[in-house]
């Protein structure tokens, strides 16, 4: 991959010599190299991961033409002095919001570089618009999701635990074809629906219940997010209303969404609904965000985003109502954004499902 000369780049506007990579997804996504520890190198005249022993040969196979640098027993910091010593690199940036501060006071106490520089998200920027490769491997996971979905509605029973179900949701990911998932299923039932991000539990499925699905896997690198909330047996008026409201606010957002806008201007639409329905404080969390090789990136649609949505992003837009002691619904499709809308790349039916158990 040649994303270093777009490294080179930033390098020369900040007029740093080099810089170390240390983000995991940033390391991948320049040099392809997706082994869990290590760190790129790059400065005007080298691009190189540096790693110990273990990743050696899955960087060779990776980061098609780095240079591989394996440490030995002066560890990451020798191998590092090495580089600066020989290109006479005196500015050294690095990944401040990545680096824990221990690493940083190990390499600011043993490096020979006079100045450690911080990096902003100048690096992780890089991955917000993606590429039509990512949008395929980004298009392939979330297709995988709506196979699970379908699959879950025949496996679920009243009676049944949330773990059961979650359990089940990330062995159905991995058989039809994903790396890993890419978040731990969040399977929340009745009550339990009314946490956003609730853990599942021994609870088990009653009918009556709304029941919450989030879930998303990994297919070559690239994350997927998908939600839907069903309920088990026949829906109340409540829970209709409550559904519906959702379902209403989502499609206006995604009516709405294109490139051009700012993120908050995206998250009002659907705000607005919910809230004139009489859900204000219901709906706490930001509309949406991105997803790529992590599963939370930026831009996000919230109300505090200022950012332009640009095409070629992707977004979730997934709006929610929670009701403390009754439960919650929450929907959640992953799209790419265009000039002139969104490409939604979920498919699952947002009809309100009233599931037999």
């Amino acid at each position: 991959m040649d994303n270093f000369k777009r490294v080179q780049e930033v390098l020369q506007k900040l007029s740093i010599g080099a810089v170390l990579i240390s983000n995991g997804d940033n390391m991948r996504y320049v040099s392809g190299f997706a082994g869990a520890t290590g760190y790129l190198y790059i400065s005007e005249k080298s691009h190189a991961v540096i790693t110990d022993f273990r990743y050696t040969i899955q960087a060779e196979n990776e980061a098609e033409g780095y240079e591989i640098i394996t440490i030995g027993n002066g560890g990451y910091e020798e191998a590092i002095n090495d580089m600066l010593r020989t290109e006479g690199i005196t500015s050294l940036g690095f990944e401040a919001e990545d680096m824990l501060y221990a690493s940083y006071n190990k390499l600011k106490e043993k490096l020979i570089v006079k100045e450690l520089i911080p990096l902003g998200h100048e690096i992780t920027s890089m991955r917000k618009i993606k590429t039509p490769k990512e949008l395929e491997f980004i298009k392939k996971a979330e297709a995988i999701g709506d196979q699970v979905f379908t699959e879950i509605l025949t496996f679920i029973k009243v009676g049944m635990t949330e773990l059961e179900i979650a359990a089940r949701i990330e062995y159905l990911l991995k058989l039809n074809g994903a790396q890993a998932s890419s978040f731990p299923a969040i399977v929340a039932s009745g009550i339990n629906s009314s946490m956003p991000h609730a853990v599942p539990t021994q609870k088990k499925i009653e009918t009556g219940d709304f029941l919450t699905m989030d879930f998303g896997c990994v297919y070559e690198g690239y994350c997927s997010d998908m939600t839907r909330t069903i309920v088990i047996g026949k829906a109340s008026e409540k829970q209709k209303d409550v559904y519906n409201t959702v379902l209403k606010a989502q499609m206006a957002a995604l009516e709405f969404l294109k490139a051009g806008y700012q993120g908050k201007e995206v998250d009002k639409v659907a705000r607005d609904i919910i809230y004139n329905a009489g859900y204000e404080g219901c709906f706490g969390h930001g509309l949406g965000h991105s997803v790529g090789l992590h599963i939370h990136e930026n831009p996000r649609l919230s109300p505090l985003e200022e950012e332009i949505i640009l095409a070629g992003m992707t977004e979730t837009v997934e709006p929610g109502i929670y009701i403390k002691g009754f439960g919650g619904v929450r929907i959640e499709d992953l799209v790419v954004v265009t000039e002139n809308g969104c490409e939604n790349f979920t498919f699952s039916d947002k009809k309100l499902i009233e599931l037999e158990g």
